[in-house]
C-alpha cells in the first residue's frame, strides 16, 4: 500500500531561491524540513539538497540536483492554483510572471472569472484561477 504520493520538484542549482520565491508569495506556505550536502556526497557541502515545503497547503518536496540533465520541466505538469479573490489572482500573477513566461495571460476565457497559466522564472508550470 501506498503511504502518500507528493510532488516532487527537480531544479539544478535553484532549488533554494525556487522554494524562497514560494514560501514568501503563496499564502499558507512554509518550509517543512531541510537537507544539506554533507561531505563526501555529491553535492557541494552544505549547499541546499532537498527541502520538504507546503506550498498553499500542498506539501511538495523541492530538490537541487548536482547533476545536469538533458530534461527539465514541463508544462504537461503544473501546480493549480484556487485564488480568493481577484486581488489575490492579480498578486500573484504579477509575482509569478516576473521572469517567467506566460502560456496563457491572465484573462477571462469563459470557463472562469480569470485564468492564467504560466511558467514561473524557474520553469515550473503553474495555474491560477479566480471563480
Amino acid at each position: 500500500m501506498t503511504a502518500s504520493v507528493t510532488p516532487f520538484l527537480m531544479f539544478v542549482g535553484q532549488a533554494e531561491a525556487a522554494t524562497n520565491f514560494y514560501v514568501a508569495t503563496v499564502p499558507n506556505s512554509a518550509i517543512l524540513s531541510l537537507e544539506r550536502w554533507a561531505e563526501g556526497e555529491p553535492g557541494p557541502k552544505g549547499a541546499w539538497k532537498r527541502a520538504s515545503v507546503r506550498i498553499g497547503g500542498q506539501k511538495v518536496i523541492c530538490f537541487d540536483s548536482p547533476a545536469k540533465h538533458d530534461f527539465t520541466f514541463t508544462p504537461s505538469f503544473s501546480l493549480f492554483v484556487e485564488c480568493d479573490s481577484e486581488a489575490e489572482i492579480d498578486r500573484l500573477y504579477a509575482a509569478f510572471i516576473d521572469g517567467g513566461q506566460a502560456l496563457m495571460p491572465l484573462e477571462s476565457y469563459g470557463f472562469s472569472r480569470k485564468f492564467a497559466w504560466l511558467n514561473d522564472r524557474f520553469g515550473v508550470s503553474w495555474q491560477f484561477n479566480w471563480g
